[in-house]
């Protein structure tokens, strides 16, 4: 019933804005007017919830707004107007309520870029930013092969500490206490797991452990991690899609952060050749740096690891390589999932030696 009161609103109000390709792009000020007054009229009569969502479909966030103030969902999966995911308690779980119409989703989408300040077309088919409490992430459909698909990640409004985790089950008493005494001895370390693991969480528990005398500089693609003290700062890369403004890589910023004092470097997510500039930062004096990394296993880490550093050193040895990381790595966290959707700590592992045929693991806890 809403979605057929909701298709009828739309195409009433295209009758009012033909000459434009819709009424969402109808810039002049009396044609907004007759827009919201025709759509007063027809929802006077609706609930008060009832008229917010009619609200919200033309003007607003559509169906996704009811979901954006559910502090407990952390992502929410738009495969086109009329398919809506969102995971709650890590379980992934289908909306009943979807957009109007194609051309409605449409409209949101031209909405939500003018906000987070993103540009989608057809020579740039991929966007990233920031939209209130989210991370956003967006894909064409020329990509795709039908709708413009998004992702929105919440960004958690206190960031995670030991204590949570260890109280929400994560991990037992033993295993937190190594990675604490891992942070507090300046080991360096890297947290690894698979997509929505918790590596970002894990690394803000990290953060909030440091003193207020250490300067973090923390090196990230978006805002998700949490500055610990007055005395550490961030930096942020840079995409333009118009191609106007310099890009600016994590490799580029490691490089910056190493002028700025840091008794600490921290990587939001090593995933390209800046797995070499920072190793070669941690083995030259940087010691108690994290980072994240996409590994199933710790071994599978150290093997992405020597990849992504060969793309920095492509004229490296493989032994130099292993040589590099044995020197500048001392630890792995790994976190993963149950079978139920929960996040939980899988191992804690130390990186201790060097045979010839590469780096052995120890597990620790």
């Amino acid at each position: 019933m809403m979605h057929e009161l909701l298709n009828q609103i739309e195409a009433e109000l295209q009758t009012l804005s033909t000459e434009f390709e819709s009424y969402q792009m109808a810039p002049d000020q009396g044609r907004q007017e007759k827009i919201q007054a025709l759509i007063h009229q027809r929802i006077k009569a609706l609930s008060v919830s009832e008229q917010e969502r009619v609200q919200a479909e033309f003007h607003g966030d559509g169906p996704l707004g009811a979901l954006f103030k559910q502090n407990d969902i952390t992502e929410i999966l738009v495969n086109g107007p009329f398919d809506i995911w969102f995971e709650r308690n890590g379980r992934l779980q289908r909306y009943e309520d979807r957009f109007a119409s194609r051309n409605s989703f449409r409209n949101y989408c031209f909405r939500l870029m003018e906000e987070a300040r993103v540009q989608l077309t057809t020579e740039h088919p991929t966007a990233h930013g920031h939209l209130r409490q989210f991370r956003l992430h967006m894909i064409g459909g020329e990509l795709t092969g039908s709708n413009v698909h998004l992702s929105f990640r919440r960004h958690p409004e206190n960031p995670w500490t030991f204590e949570k985790l260890g109280a929400s089950g994560w991990g037992h008493g033993e295993q937190i206490q190594e990675i604490q005494r891992i942070v507090d001895s300046h080991m360096n370390f890297l947290v690894v797991g698979g997509t929505g693991t918790g590596k970002t969480s894990v690394l803000n528990a990290c953060l909030q452990r440091l003193p207020e005398n250490e300067r973090a500089v923390l090196i990230e693609d978006t805002l998700e991690l949490k500055v610990p003290n007055a005395a550490s700062m961030r930096l942020l890369t840079r995409e333009d899609p118009n191609g106007i403004l310099k890009r600016v890589d994590q490799t580029e910023l490691v490089r910056n952060a190493l002028r700025l004092r840091p008794d600490r470097l921290v990587m939001g997510e090593i995933r390209g050749d800046e797995a070499k500039d920072f190793l070669m930062a941690l083995a030259t004096g940087h010691a108690g740096s994290f980072g994240t990394l996409h590994a199933a296993s710790a071994a599978q880490a150290l093997i992405r690891l020597e990849m992504l550093v060969q793309i920095g050193a492509p004229n490296w040895s493989l032994s130099a390589v292993r040589r590099l990381i044995q020197m500048s790595l001392q630890a792995i966290v790994v976190i993963g999932r149950n079978a139920r959707g929960e996040r939980l700590l899988e191992g804690v592992y130390r990186v201790s030696s060097l045979e010839e045929n590469g780096l052995l693991l120890e597990k620790i806890r």
